[in-house]
């Protein structure tokens, strides 16, 4: 709870030092979307697990670049000199199909998880859904109010002085004159993690491998973790989990499989029963076999699997083949690199593993399409623009939104990693990875893919024409 809140007071301050009066307005309905998340998953009983945390972090990221695309996009129509008010409709009005889009192939993900996940996996993906309502409802109901109700007051001819994202303007980074490199060196890396994880395999836990659950209640006050931990650790029965399940009162230990059987897992029962039946009573005892396991890998994969599936149609829907194979090419990107994590430190891999891998699939996803609606946006205003050309500029006009919001998810987890102890310490640094490599992919697969799927037939011819014309810059006055 302290990592957390401290993680929200730096998403806090750093949307005000960007945004100055708008930071302030976001951070109202930040502030209001959590309360109402936390409503929702307070009426409906639902329990706050690790996944869970991890759905709210994704919320506010997606919820902080709800206002991001808002703001940077009433800069755009300002900048192109349009009154303020018309600025501002504009804004929102072109903002929320992109909006819509990155929420929709998010939402699809949660409720394809629901549906195929078991325990953990389905708080995440229950988490996540009312998360994505609550982003759009406030983005379009509470702040929107809010800024009429600023113009009706103000009635302002400018942008406040307090927006500071412009220092991101005219960069004009030739993103994709690399691109070839960086297939190369990324293609490497990922059949080193595809080759580390069919030799060296994953560091599997209780989930995977089974064991004993064992559920207490304190007899007296509420449940020392500490103490259950270093109490258990005395008796070398290798790994073992606890954590706190309902109230604080209420404990769920975990003890990884004994050799031996079943006769060596009620031995470590009774040892376990032995060390707390002082202070704790035992409400729950079960032996999780590898039967159970392995029915948890396969509804885990499977979900994966329908999940990306349904993106792929979703967007080939919305927008074109190449996009949905681009979008699906840098989710598998994503996951490769982020289980070869796991492989190549030995991190844990668990239930909770799974859903920091679909906290960076969700946060990539709503990355990609962001950039995708701006490409598609652009291939309809410059018909002849080279495709390589359109995409270096729909990067770097989205630019802004792509680094302050990659920050702020970044700033939360940072302060989960921090500050939230070390039973969460492997999750949030695998999720921390996760974030910057799905900023990557957004960038660096996602986008130049279009260009090897040939999306527009010409665009290699126009490129050649373009490389022999070293003035022709991205932000210079192209022939369309």
């Amino acid at each position: 709870l302290t990592a957390s809140a401290i993680g929200a007071v730096g998403v806090l301050i750093f949307m005000f030092v960007f945004y100055g009066f708008f930071g302030l307005l976001a951070n109202i309905a930040l502030v209001v979307n959590v309360v109402m998340l936390l409503a929702v998953l307070s009426v409906i009983g639902s329990t706050l697990t690790l996944p869970g945390i991890a759905g709210i972090v994704l919320t506010i990221g997606m919820a902080v670049d709800s206002n991001v695309l808002i703001y940077e996009r009433i800069r755009e129509e300002v900048k192109s000199g349009k009154p303020l008010i018309q600025s501002l409709d504009n804004g929102f009005t072109r903002a929320f199909a992109t909006i819509i889009d990155a929420n929709l192939t998010t939402l699809i993900v949660a409720s394809v998880l629901f549906y195929m996940g078991t325990g953990p996996v389905k708080g995440f993906a229950v988490t996540l859904a009312v998360g994505i309502i609550t982003t759009v409802f406030t983005a379009y109901t509470l702040t929107a109010w809010m800024f009429g109700y600023w113009v009706r007051r103000s009635r302002p001819k400018h942008l406040p002085k307090g927006v500071r994202t412009a220092m991101f303007d005219g960069r004009d980074i030739p993103f994709m004159r690399y691109r070839r490199v960086v297939f190369m060196i990324t293609g490497a890396i990922m059949l080193a993690c595809i080759g580390g994880f069919v030799t060296k395999g994953l560091n599997l836990g209780i989930d995977f491998q089974g064991g004993s659950v064992i559920e207490v209640r304190a007899k007296q006050g509420d449940a020392d973790i500490a103490d259950i931990r270093d109490r258990l650790n005395q008796l070398n029965l290798g790994e073992i989990q606890a954590q706190n399940f309902g109230s604080p009162q209420d404990v769920l230990i975990r003890i990884q499989a004994q050799e031996g059987g079943e006769n060596a897992e009620q031995s470590a029962i009774t040892m376990v029963r032995g060390e707390l039946e002082d202070k704790y009573d035992f409400r729950r005892v079960e032996v999780v076999g590898p039967a159970v396991s392995g029915d948890l890998t396969y509804t885990s994969t499977i979900g994966i699997l329908l999940a990306m599936t349904a993106i792929m149609i979703y967007i080939w829907v919305r927008f074109e083949w190449q996009f949905a194979l681009g979008a699906v090419i840098s989710m598998v990107h994503d996951v490769v690199f982020t289980i070869g994590l796991f492989v190549f430190l030995g991190i844990e891999f668990n239930l909770t593993s799974i859903a920091a891998i679909l906290t960076i699939i969700g946060y990539s996803l709503n990355d990609t399409v962001v950039i995708y609606d701006r490409i598609r946006e652009n291939l309809r205003r410059y018909k002849k623009m080279p495709l390589s050309m359109i995409i270096d500029a729909s990067l770097n006009q989205t630019l802004s939104r792509t680094i302050l919001t990659g920050l702020t998810v970044l700033l939360a987890l940072l302060a989960l990693y921090l500050f939230g102890g070390e039973v969460i310490r492997s999750f949030t640094f695998a999720m921390l990875f996760g974030v910057g490599i799905g900023v990557f992919s957004s960038l660096y697969i996602a986008a130049p893919v279009l260009i090897a799927f040939k999306l527009r037939p010409d665009s290699k011819d126009a490129e050649d024409e373009k490389d022999e014309k070293p003035g022709n810059a991205i932000g210079g006055k192209p022939a369309v």
